[in-house]
């Protein structure tokens, strides 16, 4: 099994004012963010050399894309890199701010919602094969993605009643702990649009490969994971899934019948117990479906008929998969409290609520939730927690740090890098996509790389050699 997958994060950005000074809104900040980007290369969208994508989102977003993965490993790593790339650029930034005159200090979290409610995404990419039935693919893919978020949610204060509640006229002002935010700006199964109505599965057909091959899975209801462990379960539980689908393995494939007001009825269920409706009418419970996959998944891995490259992250990944689900079952989640992004959050809150916070939507528990995702290096809290041992890393620092700069060797990323890597060097004006170099000179040379799996190409290499 081979697929390739990836992840694009967008990062949200904050400034806080000295008590005399003056406060800037994301816009500024993101001008001093992307100074070095639009020096290096012209441009505020730009393909980096290790294969990535980093450009300026709309709303002032900072987002990453990683490089084409065909192993959980390296996607993981790249993942990391991203962050790296994202506190290099915020140093600089502050540095220019300060120079400027402009006190305070500079932000940024990874996380899905600002304080105005607004919401940004992290995206999930996964190629599939043309062939597959798409239409049977996200029926039995629906009920896995709303009932993921119970194993790999990043946890936030929301309100305790949703805007599915069966009372509409409920008061919402009451908050809770739920598992994610995210869950509460989603408004259909499926959809080609990402931001009028947002779809838990965005159905537009861009493979960025060959398209009679492959199609390109674009999932975009997740939210973005601070821990590299509850990573590795949300991408690897999400490939089981899909090697499983395109092995034609019997999963059920009854959908649920009202999947948008079950995914926000099971971000309020710590329990894993709240009943769902299928489309046959019967019932099932999040718990109950993640662990019939969970026993699929298993038997591939076992095989060694997976997708997921690292044979040895597979299985860790049944592992944490098995250990969440016992910890939802018996609510004892010790054996999975450095490891999992909603579990670390709600110990922290709850710990700050046992020292005197008696209401848990004061203020002082939401910039908790923010200090959680802030990946800023003087602020953040999630990377005192990794170096304390009180989160676990998958990803060793300098294999970070290499991928910084070095894309997957595996996969045609290894092109791309390498073509950016020779013509910034050589200061010849090109263009990149994921698919296409071209050379913008009186040739106008270019290459289509159209099978996303191959780590050398004459025509891209005669090209590169040109340089």
């Amino acid at each position: 099994m081979a697929r390739i997958y990836g992840l694009e994060t967008e990062y949200g950005l904050a400034h806080t004012a000295d008590p005399e000074g003056r406060r800037i809104g994301p816009e500024e900040i993101a001008r001093y963010l992307f100074r070095p980007v639009v020096e290096w290369g012209r441009s505020s969208n730009v393909f980096l050399p290790n294969g990535s994508r980093l450009y300026l989102d709309v709303g002032s977003h900072p987002e990453y894309a990683t490089a084409e993965c065909d192993d959980l490993r390296d996607l993981l790593t790249q993942d990391r890199a991203g962050e790296g790339l994202m506190i290099d650029l915020l140093d600089k930034a502050q540095t220019a701010l300060e120079a400027d005159g402009i006190g305070g200090r500079v932000h940024m979290v990874k996380n899905n919602t600002d304080a105005a409610g607004n919401s940004y995404g992290s995206h999930e990419n996964f190629l599939i094969r043309r062939t597959l039935d798409f239409n049977r693919l996200t029926t039995v893919l629906l009920p896995f993605l709303v009932s993921r978020q119970l194993l790999v949610g990043a946890g936030a204060v929301i309100p305790r009643r949703s805007a599915f509640a069966p009372d509409e006229e409920a008061d919402r002002s009451e908050m809770m702990f739920g598992l994610s935010a995210r869950s509460d700006v989603m408004w259909e199964g499926l959809s080609s649009a990402t931001t009028r109505s947002r779809p838990i599965i965005n159905a537009r057909d861009e493979p960025h490969a060959d398209a009679e091959k492959y199609r390109r899975l674009h999932v975009i209801v997740g939210d973005s994971s601070m821990s590299t462990a509850t990573s590795a379960l949300k991408i690897g539980s999400a490939v089981l899934m899909l090697d499983l689908i395109e092995q034609g393995a019997r999963i059920p494939e009854n959908g649920l019948r009202h999947p948008v007001r079950d995914i926000r009825l099971v971000a309020r269920d710590l329990t894993g117990q709240v009943v769902l409706e299928r489309t046959d009418g019967t019932t099932t419970t999040p718990l109950g479906l993640l662990g019939d996959y969970r026993d699929r998944a298993q038997r591939i891995v076992e095989s060694g008929e997976h997708s997921l490259g690292d044979d040895e992250l597979a299985h860790y990944v049944i592992d944490l998969w098995t250990r969440m689900l016992t910890a939802v079952e018996s609510q004892d989640f010790s054996s999975v409290d450095t490891e999992i992004d909603w579990v670390m959050k709600r110990t922290l809150i709850e710990r700050s609520m046992q020292r005197g916070i008696s209401d848990i939507a004061d203020a002082r528990i939401h910039r908790l939730d923010i200090a959680y995702h802030d990946i800023t290096p003087a602020t953040g809290l999630f990377p005192k927690l990794e170096t304390g041992g009180m989160a676990k890393n998958l990803v060793p620092a300098e294999a970070a740090e290499r991928a910084k700069t070095v894309p997957p060797e595996s996969t045609r990323a290894a092109i791309r890098g390498e073509f950016v890597r020779a013509a910034h060097a050589a200061r010849r004006d090109y263009t990149v996509d994921w698919v296409h170099l071209r050379l913008n000179d009186e040739s106008g040379r270019a290459v289509a790389l159209k099978d996303p799996f191959a780590t050398t190409h004459p025509q891209a290499e005669t090209l590169i050699a040109g340089l």
